[in-house]
């Protein structure tokens, strides 16, 4: 195994793609966390801690839509939420290249 901080800060900014072409925040950081855990130092770590976020984003995301429909407050879910998805993987980003394994708040327990 090698230690490779450009590829783990690559694999957290990764999430952003979903800016530029609308999807992908998971399935891209997935791929690269499949095809590298066993390769790359601490890959298999943080890519868990990354699909985790995304898939509890996702679940979060869907919880607001009946939100929406009762009381309004899902659109503040989900800019909220938006603001998480974009912040976070930055933050995470900075500390995995000072060689961090860093947590996502909110993130539910998918894959252990």
């Amino acid at each position: 195994m090698r230690q490779d901080n450009q590829l783990l800060v690559i694999t957290h900014l990764s999430q952003l793609i979903v800016l530029i072409t609308g999807f992908g925040s998971l399935i891209l950081p997935l791929i690269l966390w499949l095809t590298q855990k066993e390769k790359v130092y601490q890959m298999d770590s943080h890519g868990k801690n990354i699909v985790n976020f995304q898939l509890s984003l996702i679940v979060y995301f869907l919880l607001c839509i009946p939100l929406i429909l009762l009381f309004g407050l899902g659109l503040l879910g989900f800019v909220v939420l938006g603001l998480i998805s974009i912040i976070f993987p930055i933050i995470n980003a900075i500390k995995a290249s000072h060689g961090e394994v860093p947590k996502y708040p909110l993130s539910l327990n998918f894959i252990s």
